[in-house]
Order: structure tokens, then sequence, then C-alpha cells
């Protein structure tokens, strides 16, 4: 039963024999340097490369749900894209709201 699972598996359209699984597996290098970048201070994160992956990983794993084979592979790899960037982009979002918050308050006294 086992041997026949990975045989398919093997076999697959989106197996391991074609580009269309190592492709988003390499990808998993970019989310796992996200959640890598929760380290960072957010003043530090950028806001154009944090929205351009947020979007692309949103659009790419919709497209791995839509094609023929499915290839989970893919959607999976960009929906865990587009959820570490809008992490970063909501800790960033939180870091200059905090500090446009200290600024007024520092003009006030």
């Amino acid at each position: 039963m086992a041997n026949s699972k990975l045989q398919a598996f093997w076999n697959h359209p989106a197996g391991p024999k074609t580009i269309h699984f190592w492709a988003p597996t390499f990808k998993w290098g970019l989310t796992i340097a996200n959640i890598l970048d929760s380290s960072k201070p957010p003043e530090e994160l950028s806001y154009p490369q944090q929205s351009v992956l947020a979007c692309s990983g949103l659009i790419w794993a919709r497209y791995g749900t839509v094609i023929t084979p499915k290839n989970w592979n893919l959607a999976s790899v960009n929906f865990g894209m587009s959820l570490t960037a809008l992490f970063q982009l909501s800790r960033k979002i939180q870091h200059d709201l905090s500090a446009k918050t200290r600024e007024a308050d520092a003009e006030e006294e």
C-alpha cells in the first residue's frame, strides 16, 4: 500500500520529477526568511517588499488551486508567504502608528 502511494506521488504531474514540485519547494526559503525577519526591528521592514510578498502570495495561492492538476505545494507555500508578509506589515504599521502617537504626545508637553 505504501509503495503504491509513493509511486503515485513520484509519478504525479506535479511530483518530484517536475519543476512544478521543486520551484514551490525552494520558494519556502522566502517564507522562512520572512519568519526569521520577525527578530528584526520593525523600522527595518519595507512596506513595498512586504506588500509585494503578500499580494503575490495571495495571487499564486489562488492559482495553485485552480490549475489542473492542483498544485497544493504551490498553494501552501504562497499562502504561507502571504501570511508572514501580512504579519510583518502589521508589525511595521503598528510601530509607525505608535511612533506618531509618541511624537504627538511629546509636542503637547
